[in-house]
């Protein structure tokens, strides 16, 4: 007789990131490069200052931008608010520095992919 253990189905992306919450991720922007992120809990979430924030629903990368986007850009701010209204995760996005860098890096990780197994220290 064969048994089998009901366990918990919890997609292989929300382990790694509820397992990891207190410490960095890491996600690939379009060109490859590997950005640092930092968890942030989405239901106390708060902008601070000029840092870049990347919004997601699982694996999805729903609107990348700072506080600056939204006061500044009517399109941003409506991304912004539908972003938030579904997504379940919110990452600081650490190391971005001027403007024309911000602006890459938004670009960057609009198309962006998590990666499970590879960590900042």
């Amino acid at each position: 007789m064969i048994q089998h253990r009901e366990e918990a189905v919890v997609p292989v992306l929300d382990r790694e990131i509820v397992e990891r919450a207190d410490r960095q991720a890491s996600w690939r922007g379009r060109s490859g490069r590997i950005y640092a992120l930092r968890p942030e809990p989405p239901a106390t979430f708060r902008f601070v200052d000029d840092r870049l924030y990347l919004v997601a629903l699982g694996p999805m990368v729903l609107w990348v931008g700072s506080a600056l986007d939204i006061v500044a850009d009517a399109d941003s701010r409506a991304r912004f608010r539908l972003a938030m209204d579904c997504a379940d995760r919110v990452f600081e996005v650490l190391g971005a520095g001027s403007d024309i860098e911000r602006l890459t890096v938004i670009w960057d990780l609009e198309a962006g992919e998590p990666l499970l197994n590879l960590h900042a220290a």
